[in-house]
């Protein structure tokens, strides 16, 4: 028999769980995961990582399809689709093995089944609906994570309009695809697709495809993407999604009311996500739940005493970085570590990996403006970067918004290549409260595209170099 008392259980063994439930067993507290499904999560099984794999093969088919810029002759190449899925799974597989091997190295307890309260300290595990174990502990963290959402006349059914869980496993590349959404999950699937020659369309009811970036950085991304070859109809609704035998015709409507329809092999839901509240014990504690997202403090802690909550279920923005952070905050400030501070959301960044990748991180442009900073801009192009023409990859920005009174760095946005890999230094800039004179003093290696961020800083004050 397992021992069923703990100092904390987590629920839900997802990127924000077990980061939560490792932390809480280096600081010395008896832990356990309870997991219903897979260790890793949505993130490791079937997002961050999997897609990645997909981009990847993606990304490699489009330099084979380039190879005589650089000098070489390819003849022949074709698409083994069932190889490029079976590789994203098992790199999936991989990683999720070695979150099991964490938990094993950490001492920390796994329960395989599903997790909900049942009273105060308890939590009752089931598996296939049976009694599995009662555990108890003094802290219970909710990590269940949240699922695709949908809307009333447009839900999928797996396999003609799929979820992004579908649209990674599919036997065969749609001839045609319409993305619904263009956050960074419908447009990571729309450039996959697309550069494996999909026709793809994407809509977004906002006026412009990732809307939640930089308004500058999104019009640059736009024109790639349509240069590509995507279809892109912004300000613009699904109404309808009418299934036939082996294709799908969903009716369009833009913001003046005019409609038209479009018949497409496959459709992809990406409208966003709701959290898993559902079936946890929350209807007989005191925990609030609003817009389907669990109600929390900066330190993670519910209403309900003992209970807390982070990652994706407690709400935007849905990162699995975010996650990580906050299952550490949490049991840091369970544990009475000192000096714990709670989550800045404007020190979070945000990566989507399409072609060209997206990165950024803090207030675009027009948020600092909303917010009554009086603003300093920086911009410097891929094209006035050595090594990004090295590279083959001159196309691209970036850009960054300082406060013009404090040299505050406010935000920093970039599109072009490897931009997901290179905004981690703008964060660090952040967390540490750096202002444009440490930027401007750092000496940035030659050549890499890093150069660029040292230069959109000069760029900001008059001072810019290379262009």
């Amino acid at each position: 028999m397992a021992d069923t008392n703990f100092d904390l259980i987590v629920v839900g063994g997802g990127p924000g769980g077990y980061v939560a439930a490792i932390r809480s067993a280096q600081l010395g507290l008896k832990t356990a995961v309870v997991e219903r499904e897979h260790l890793g999560g949505i993130c490791l099984n079937w997002g961050c990582i999997p897609t990645k794999a997909l981009l990847r093969s993606s990304e490699v088919y489009q330099i084979i399809k380039h190879a005589g810029d650089f000098g070489f002759k390819v003849d022949g190449v074709s698409i083994d689709f069932a190889k490029i899925i079976e590789r994203s799974r098992k790199v999936a597989s991989q990683l999720s093995n070695g979150v099991r091997h964490l938990m094993k190295k950490n001492k920390i307890e796994v329960f395989d089944g599903h997790g909900a309260l049942a009273g105060c300290g308890k939590l009752k595990v089931t598996k296939d609906g049976k009694p599995l174990a009662e555990l108890t502990a003094k802290h219970i963290v909710l990590a269940t994570g949240a699922r695709a959402r949908s809307l009333p006349g447009l839900e999928p059914d797996g396999k003609l309009i799929w979820t992004y869980k579908e649209a990674m496993v599919p036997k065969a590349i749609p001839k045609s695809l319409l993305v619904v959404g263009s956050g960074a999950i419908g447009i990571e699937f729309a450039s996959f697709y697309r550069t494996l020659g999909s026709e793809v369309t994407v809509v977004e009811v906002l006026d412009r495809v990732l809307p939640v970036e930089d308004e500058e950085i999104s019009a640059i991304a736009a024109k790639a993407f349509t240069k590509q070859g995507m279809k892109l109809k912004v300000g613009t609704t699904v109404t309808e999604l009418k299934k036939g035998a082996d294709n799908v015709t969903a009716t369009l409507k833009d913001k003046t009311g005019k409609t038209e329809t479009l018949t497409v092999d496959r459709v992809i839901l990406a409208v966003g996500i709701v959290g898993n509240v559902e079936n946890v014990g929350l209807e007989g504690s005191k925990v609030k739940v609003e817009k389907a997202h669990v109600v929390i403090d900066e330190y993670c802690r519910t209403a309900e005493p003992g209970v807390y909550a982070i990652g994706d279920l407690v709400g935007p923005p849905w990162l699995a970085h975010k996650a990580m952070h906050e299952g550490v905050i949490c049991v840091e400030k369970i544990a009475g570590v000192k000096g714990v501070h709670p989550m800045q959301v404007t020190n979070i960044p945000g990566c989507t990996y399409c072609t060209p990748q997206v990165a950024s991180v803090g207030l675009t442009e027009a948020a600092a403006k909303a917010k009554g900073h009086e603003v300093k801009v920086g911009r410097f192009p891929f094209i006035g970067n050595g090594k990004a023409i090295a590279l083959g990859e001159p196309e691209g920005l970036v850009k960054t918004v300082f406060d013009a009174k404090t040299g505050e760095l406010l935000g920093a946005h970039m599109v072009g290549a490897e931009v997901t890999e290179l905004i981690q230094g703008y964060t660090v800039a952040k967390t540490l409260e750096t202002t444009e004179a440490e930027l401007m003093q750092t000496v940035f290696p030659h050549p890499t595209l890093s150069e660029m961020m040292h230069e959109s800083v000069l760029a900001a004050y008059g001072r810019t170099l290379h262009i």
